[in-house]
């Protein structure tokens, strides 16, 4: 056994009502600690950590880091990439930007400790896990997308009970190894490919003859009776429209009191007045959301300057594909549920659309009282690269660089919001919260998150500066299972990690089911689908979570 002691720690942990108040905090290998013995102290490492604040490691909710979408991107945009730039032997490839490397050792440096792929098509779902595995330095997981899926969609036509439908998500969540269910524009992909080009809540899918709301609440339901840690992870419809905050108020009232989680509502937003047809529509967004206590939201929060779209919600992608910058773009189709879409994207200051999603996205942080149901995201790489992470940090606790900002933007979005005269500014605390406890209780992670005894020793430690887009940028120090793998800012070591996986019960009779369909409709066979452990080459590279606790195999 070996222990470790950060001594003089400025800490904040909201689980335990630490406000920066001084602790002692002790590691034994790769967990947080009682005091040991005077024997062990006198053998243990010792880090002074005066002047500096620590957390538990951040938590990522929602961070599109694999799949087919994310890899689609690159090579649709390799003058995005560095790979030109030399690379440093003892970490490969960590100059080529957002390959999986690259991805683990930015996260690593801003003291992150898992991050949740939160878009993972079940089909794809082995080359994810490939990825998964690849990527260094932080643990992940992913979320199964169901939703538009045929042979979900023919049960509900054939009026197949919620058991029945249930054991279908169960089995898909092992099948897939997923930590959870993804629903993207319910019934869209499906409506897209028989020509549909735009789809509300209560609109019916073509053929199937069952409508979006239907299928959202068909699977919200079997998330709750399953058992699955974390809600249903909604994408709502009409993402991206003029007057959509009445789609996310509706989809909030539609939950009917079961437990839901609505990604990136920045993007829903919007309201449809004023002199360009384009408002804000936070102050309603934050009303209705303060009415519905089992609703989570993430607010995929905007930030300026050149990125890339990417998403499973294939009508979204196919009607901006005109604002392509540079201009060129992907959409596509498979069978089954898959679609999506690629469109590189620049948000200019310049523009009043672009600075007012901006605005809406600090409306909805700034008017949030709540910060353990709402959670902090830019949708990446969709509204901004993760990177920009500690900037957002700073826009949420200054004020005055707030104003800062907002003084650079079209003149008309101070009188169109409320920003001005929102003068909060997060504390520490209430950053600890929402980017590290709030998370982990969201996804059911009650090892993580914290700095009680029996936690993972996952803690990231900054030094405390007035700069906070500097401060938050490069963590101090970050320790990954106890193991220092941050010193200033820099990566030491290239740590293999876990990927979290749930282990799901269901009635076999389910695979009857399933191999009929795949049989008759398909063209992978059943025996070649579905995520094997040696998809991850690593030794016990799946940490699996059953109802009753997580294990390793």
């Amino acid at each position: 056994m070996a222990y470790s002691c950060l001594k003089n720690a400025k800490a904040y942990d909201p689980t335990q009502k630490w406000n920066g108040s001084m602790q002692e905090i002790w590691l034994e290998d790769d967990r947080i600690c009682a005091e040991p013995n005077a024997d062990d102290q006198a053998k243990a490492t010792y880090y002074d950590l005066t002047g500096a604040v620590v957390m538990a490691s951040a938590i990522d909710i929602h961070s599109h880091i694999a799949g087919g979408n994310v890899n689609t991107a690159r090579l649709l945009l390799p003058d995005q990439h560095r790979n030109h730039l030399q690379r440093q032997k003892v970490h490969p490839f960590q100059c080529a930007k957002w390959s999986s490397f690259d991805t683990g050792y930015r996260y690593a440096e801003m003291g992150y400790g898992l991050v949740i792929e939160p878009a993972m098509l079940p089909v794809n779902a082995p080359q994810v896990h490939a990825e998964l595995a690849d990527i260094p330095m932080i643990d992940t997981g992913a979320l199964a997308i169901l939703g538009s899926d045929d042979l979900l969609l023919r049960l509900m036509r054939s009026n197949a009970s919620q058991a029945q439908i249930n054991d279908y998500v169960s089995w898909t969540m092992n099948s897939t190894k997923a930590m959870g269910l993804k629903v993207i524009n319910p019934g869209g992909a499906q409506a897209f490919k028989l020509g549909v080009e735009t789809f509300g809540l209560d609109d019916v899918v073509p053929d199937y003859g069952v409508s979006s709301r239907h299928i959202l609440q068909t699977l919200q339901t079997a998330v709750a009776q399953t058992g699955i840690l974390h809600p249903v992870h909604v994408h709502c419809n009409n993402l991206g429209t003029p007057g959509n905050i009445g789609t996310l108020v509706e989809t909030m009232e539609a939950a009917q009191g079961l437990p839901m989680h609505l990604a990136h509502v920045q993007f829903y937003g919007y309201g449809d007045d004023g002199n360009y047809g384009f408002s804000s529509g936070a102050a309603r967004m934050m009303e209705a959301f303060a009415k519905h206590p089992n609703i989570t939201m993430d607010v995929g929060q905007v930030l300026f300057g050149q990125t890339v779209t990417l998403s499973g919600d294939v009508m979204a992608q196919y009607s901006r594909r005109d604002d392509a910058s540079p201009s060129k773009w992907i959409v596509w189709h498979s069978e089954n549920e898959g679609s999506g879409g690629i469109v590189p994207y620049q948000y200019k200051q310049g523009s009043f659309v672009n600075g007012l999603q901006w605005a809406i996205g600090l409306e909805i942080f700034l008017l949030s009282d709540d910060p353990w149901r709402l959670f902090f995201t830019t949708d990446h790489p969709n509204g901004a690269p993760f990177t920009r992470y500690p900037e957002l940090i700073h826009l949420l606790m200054s004020y005055d660089y707030r104003m800062a900002c907002l003084s650079t933007l079209h003149t008309e979005i101070q009188q169109m919001t409320l920003l001005k005269d929102l003068k909060r500014e997060y504390s520490l605390e209430e950053i600890a919260m929402m980017t590290r406890a709030a998370p982990a209780k969201l996804l059911g992670q009650t090892d993580r998150g914290h700095l009680q005894i029996g936690a993972k020793a996952d803690i990231a430690i900054y030094h405390q500066q007035e700069d906070l887009t500097k401060m938050f940028r490069f963590a101090d120090k970050v320790f990954k299972d106890g193991e220092l793998i941050v010193k200033d800012g820099q990566v030491l070591t290239q740590k293999q990690t876990k990927t979290l996986s749930l282990a799901m019960g269901y009635n076999d009779d389910i695979e009857t089911v399933i191999q009929s369909y795949m049989d008759q409709y398909y063209s992978l066979k059943l025996s070649n689908y579905g995520v094997t452990e040696d998809v991850n080459p690593h030794p016990n590279g799946f940490a699996y979570q059953s109802l009753e606790g997580v294990y390793s195999a």
